[in-house]
């Protein structure tokens, strides 16, 4: 079963707009010279000159809706690389064709199309193999490339600090390693001989590929970047080590991206982390330190925002980012209430975090965008126990606040404790780092029972009722 859908213009704000699919072929629609294309690396969505014009193809085993909203996704992804996305196709299969997803008929059929409206480049919804990207690339005679890529681009786009830099790479690189193939004279012998009495002593025979040089660099620069990576590792691992000295509850912002994790912590912390309404425009984690209502403090951290099919490469590369999640007191999960995906978002981010092993860490709900929601669509983020708010407006976010505060007060734990009268300086202790529930005063002490945060227990053992 097969359906096709054409958008000339492509989506609001992408840069396509007005752009007939008539054009002239290697005409712009002023008459101006052609497009200039280079051939792209299996990570790349190159811009070139001009952008690039797209063929979006989705589909797999899934039902209609689930194909049709990863496709509109898709569209945002190839938006944000930097491309337009001119057409759309849908070929919905039990099983992937093995040599080219979507079998032979509907890959002549697509061919057609990507001649007829002149293309750049063919992006595909699913991973593709080796075989695959290699077997359409040749029928195409454009450049084929997968979801994993697709987010790969955008991810090494927008990554500035040397960890982020080193994790796109390493994950770049993990990717195209089985991906390496030859082309020509790429394939020559590398210290073979030159015939008969030719090449030099000890140079003659077979040689060596250079396809297995390139693999062989691109194994040493990935060992590199592993080792890299454990340096930056340790130095987080120190600045994590440091905040928990100073014994405050870490509270991670995770969600889909573009929810508005990035604008909600700039609200509550005037952090001045950049937002933009674009896809992974934030990849770096930043901690901020939040004062609550109750008086207490909290550091809030900002994560990167999930998407459905994260690539594996991905969460491996940024598992090192990703520990301010797993290391988590509470995850506050951003929800964007706009979305009509709502649903299916909240259970991506959750597949994530059960990947990752954060699965279990207690969740606070967040309906963001209470702005532009559609009033039904709150309803049921209500229903599922989430806290409307605007993290534009402000709106909702003293309410968010205060669930914040009896969720974390929630995680402490209650014990009871006898205080001697003359140790008063306890028992203001007791009140000002933790929630005095009970207090009686009997013969000898002060019986009180409390609510006390991590590391709280262990410095009033001593006084622990027995």
């Amino acid at each position: 079963m097969s359906e096709r859908r054409i958008e000339a213009d492509g989506p609001k704000g992408s840069g396509g707009a007005g752009r007939r699919i008539d054009e002239v072929r290697g005409q712009t629609p002023d008459g101006s010279a052609g497009r200039q294309r280079r051939r792209l690396t299996a990570t790349e969505v190159d811009l070139g000159v001009v952008r690039q014009r797209a063929l979006l193809v989705g589909g797999g085993d899934v039902s209609l809706d689930e194909a049709e909203a990863s496709l509109a996704e898709l569209a945002l992804l190839t938006d944000t690389a930097g491309a337009d996305p001119v057409a759309q196709e849908m070929q919905r299969r039990d099983t992937p064709d093995p040599a080219t997803f979507i079998g032979k008929g509907k890959a002549e059929e697509l061919r057609e199309l990507v001649e007829m409206l002149d293309l750049d480049v063919v992006i595909f919804d699913e991973e593709l193999s080796p075989a695959q990207q290699r077997n359409l690339e040749k029928l195409f005679k454009v450049d084929v490339v997968d979801r994993v890529a697709l987010i790969l681009d955008i991810f090494a786009q927008h990554a500035h600090s040397q960890a982020g830099m080193l994790q796109v790479e390493l994950a770049q690189l993990r990717y195209r390693l089985p991906r390496l193939r030859g082309r020509g004279v790429q394939m020559s012998q590398q210290g073979a001989g030159a015939g008969r009495g030719g090449g030099l002593i000890g140079t003659r025979g077979p040689g060596e590929t250079q396809l297995e040089v390139d693999r062989r660099r691109i194994l040493r620069r990935i060992s590199k970047l592993e080792r890299d990576l454990v340096g930056v590792s340790k130095v987080r691992d120190t600045q994590r080590k440091a905040r928990r000295r100073a014994e405050h509850p870490l509270v991670a912002l995770v969600g889909y991206t573009n929810a508005g994790k990035s604008t909600l912590l700039n609200r509550l912390t005037g952090a001045g982390v950049l937002v933009e309404d674009r896809l992974f425009s934030t990849l770096d984690a930043t901690v901020r330190r939040l004062s609550l209502p109750g008086g207490e403090t909290v550091l809030l951290s900002d994560t990167v925002g999930f998407v459905r099919k994260l690539p594996h490469q991905l969460v491996e590369s940024f598992r090192s980012t990703l520990e301010e999640v797993v290391d988590a007191d509470l995850l506050v999960h951003v929800v964007d209430a706009s979305s009509a995906e709502a649903e299916r978002q909240i259970e991506a981010v959750r597949a994530v975090l059960r990947e990752l092993g954060a699965g279990e860490i207690p969740e606070l709900l967040v309906a963001n965008k209470l702005d532009v929601a559609d009033p039904e669509a709150l309803v049921m983020l209500k229903g599922l126990g989430a806290v409307p708010v605007s993290a534009i407006t402000g709106e909702g976010t003293d309410v968010f606040l205060e669930a914040l505060v009896e969720r974390l007060r929630a995680l402490n734990a209650v014990v009871e404790l006898s205080v001697p009268y003359e140790r008063g300086d306890v028992l203001a202790a007791l009140h000002r780092e933790g929630e005095v529930l009970v207090e009686v005063h009997d013969e000898r002490a002060t019986r009180v029972q409390a609510r006390l945060p991590k590391g709280g227990v262990d410095r009033f053992r001593e006084f622990l009722a027995s």
